[in-house]
């Protein structure tokens, strides 16, 4: 959609923008009084007058036979009980509504006239079988036509009325509409300095107004939706995603009483952030920027972010087109992103490896063939939506033209799913990849992608669940099945033990008794979906340990039947007698810890042997028939850890080897 004029007085530059672009679109419009019957193909280029590549021409409508000045938006709906299919192409002087059925015979059903006076823009939004149509007109607010009214029209072309109006607000940039959920978002108003107004539209023809979001300013144009994306905190959840002059915001709308903000993300070279769409798995938004084609001197740029984490948005990478014009709405379905690109008409860009940083044209349609110029005149917008593949271009000076794919596929794929595991991590949180649920899927023309909402599980899904599968193709042609998938939680519990210890004899006896470390808290579980757990201790409090080296071993089990444990370990030594404690006063080890040579020096007893232990009690070194006062050890090929070395079978010493 193109500029509009707001009261924002916080950004002066922007408003004087907006008001020279209406100056400037203003005299560029003219007559063409043709209407096309009976596709022209694209044959060495053209099509009729048009360049193209790869897309046929339909049929078109020119201003003139609408009785019109301007063209500028476009939208679509099908007909849920007849099937058949209606563009809705937004004028200056209202809005017009054609049976597009037999694309290549088109018939122009009427207009619905504009509820005040005529303006460059006006879009257009559909819900439920009604349109909602809102105008920079002043005083216009919110038209509602019955779009079913379509079925019958007697005499085609007919004047329309609305169906009911919403005056909440008068002129408004753009309207989005989240069908998800029924409401709808008129931005660009002079309310809540220009950001989303909340409409409830459930009842189409009985709109209620429930607040509305201001705390990012004015926005542009946006895309709403109920996300289903790579960010787990916020599946479910209603996200605004404006485009706001100089910035992309990101918005939690769910709460109507109480937005919140998510974050925000601006890129280099920014003149006029205008529109953008998600790809279909809701991780990659792409942008257009209305003014850098013409402020900094860029080819046509597209931007890309990449929004796998809504609270940290990040740039991706920058496509830039063949042709100097400037880009407009843009739309993504299946592998395909449609752009209307103002003088350069309509192109169409390949997105299937948009994850490693590449798209490239593989098609277009030029509505404007006088030149690529970086101009405001040209094809304004596109709706690539109908299943028929018809896809509407609304041109400013040409009005309507319906376009297809020379290879045009509107086969669904064949969607067949199969069973899948999800283990729970240590977070609590697991996620599907939807590929993995695929049983074999298959496209009579190409690849297959796969999509699934429901594919973040936490312990409280523990066990099977039922999950659809949307499978799509290149062209967005879809279909769904539905598999199980089997959510588990293999992860044990983690437990902390106590460090090693040394201790003695109970006072007066030759053993000392084991106490309770769990209930004493030297030791501890966690889990990722078990609380509560119980601790064992092996072996039990109570127990007598003997003089040596005991290990003592805790488990805890949780309630998937993972089990884990921890063991440290308990060194019981006798109280020394005369003797030895002579020897152990006069004893000496260094360097502790070491890395290659241990010295053991005595200076109240010969040493007569020395046996170096690990920790399980196994003899790795012995000397034995000594006869001195000191002796140096090679621990350099030990490896790290801790012994203990036992002089004359009486005395042990810890050393650490490191």
């Amino acid at each position: 959609m193109f500029y509009c004029i707001v009261k924002k007085t916080q950004n002066n530059s922007n408003q004087l923008t907006r008001l020279l672009m209406k100056h400037v679109l203003l005299p560029l419009f003219f007559f063409f009084s043709v209407v096309t019957y009976a596709q022209t193909p694209c044959t060495g280029g053209s099509a009729g007058p048009y360049p193209c590549s790869g897309y046929n021409l339909q049929s078109s409508i020119s201003l003139n036979t609408m009785n019109a000045g301007a063209g500028n938006d476009s939208w679509g709906w099908t007909d849920p009980t007849t099937g058949k299919e209606y563009a809705i192409v937004g004028l200056d002087n209202g809005t017009t509504f054609i049976d597009i059925s037999n694309p290549t015979n088109p018939i122009y059903l009427g207009k619905l006239p504009t509820h005040t006076s005529s303006s460059t823009w006006r879009d257009v939004k559909v819900y439920n079988n009604h349109a909602f149509v809102v105008s920079e007109a002043g005083g216009h607010g919110m038209q509602v036509f019955d779009l079913t009214r379509l079925r019958n029209v007697p005499s085609p072309p007919t004047t329309f009325t609305e169906d009911a109006h919403f005056d909440g607000f008068g002129s408004a940039h753009n309207i989005v509409i989240n069908e998800d959920t029924g409401y709808a978002y008129p931005v660009g108003a002079n309310n809540f300095d220009g950001g989303p107004i909340f409409i409830n539209i459930q009842d189409p023809l009985n709109p209620v107004q429930e607040g509305g979001y201001s705390m990012d300013s004015y926005s542009h144009d946006a895309q709403i939706i109920t996300y289903c994306g790579p960010d787990s905190d916020y599946t479910g959840r209603e996200i605004l995603i404006g485009s706001n002059e100089n910035e992309i915001i990101v918005a939690d709308i769910t709460d109507k009483a109480n937005p919140v903000p998510i974050d925000r993300i601006s890129y280099s070279n920014v003149a006029y952030t205008h529109q953008g769409w998600f790809t279909e798995d809701q991780r990659y938004f792409i942008l257009g920027d209305e003014l850098d084609e013409q402020n900094v001197g860029f080819d046509t740029r597209t931007l890309v972010f990449d929004f796998n984490d809504l609270d940290n948005l990040e740039f991706h990478f920058t496509y830039t087109g063949p042709t100097a014009a400037i880009d407009h709405n843009g739309y993504t379905k299946g592998t395909k992103f449609y752009m209307a690109s103002y003088r350069a008409g309509m192109r169409v860009l390949d997105v299937s490896d948009i994850a490693n940083g590449t798209m490239t044209e593989e098609g277009f349609f030029d509505s404007y063939p006088n030149n690529n110029n970086a101009s405001f005149s040209g094809a304004w917008s596109v709706y690539p939506y109908f299943e028929s593949g018809n896809i509407v271009i609304s041109d400013m000076q040409r009005g309507f033209l319906l376009v297809t794919a020379a290879a045009n596929d509107t086969t669904p794929p064949t969607a067949v799913c199969g069973t899948a595991t999800v283990a729970i991590g240590e977070n609590g949180i697991g996620t599907l990849n939807p590929a993995d649920l695929d049983g074999g899927s298959t496209d009579n023309a190409g690849d297959t992608y796969f999509l699934v909402c429901d594919k973040f599980f936490d312990c409280s899904d523990l066990g099977e669940i039922t999950v659809e599968l949307e499978v799509y193709d290149d062209f967005g042609n879809r279909d769904f099945c539905t598999g199980t998938v089997t959510v588990i939680d293999a992860l044990a519990p983690s437990l902390n033990c106590p460090t090693n210890v040394e201790v003695a004899f109970d006072a007066g006896q030759n053993f000392y008794t084991l106490p309770d470390y769990v209930t004493a808290g030297d030791v501890s579980a966690s889990d990722n979906c078990t609380t509560g757990l119980t601790i064992s201790q092996d072996p039990i409090a109570g127990t007598q340990l003997p003089q040596g080296n005991h290990f003592i071993t805790f488990e805890s089990t949780d309630a998937s039947g993972n089990t884990g444990s921890c063991t440290f370990q308990v060194a019981v030594e006798a109280p020394l007698g005369v003797e030895e404690n002579n020897l152990n006063n006069g004893l000496a080890l260094f360097p502790n810890p070491t890395s290659d040579v241990v010295t053991i020096s005595s200076k109240n007893a010969t040493i007569t042997s020395i046996q170096i232990v690990d920790m399980l009690g196994k003899q790795l070194w012995v000397a034995q028939n000594l006869d001195v006062q000191s002796k140096t050890i090679d621990f350099s090929e030990f490896s790290n850890g801790i012994y203990f070395v036992v002089i004359n079978n009486q005395v042990s010493k810890k050393i650490i080897k490191k």
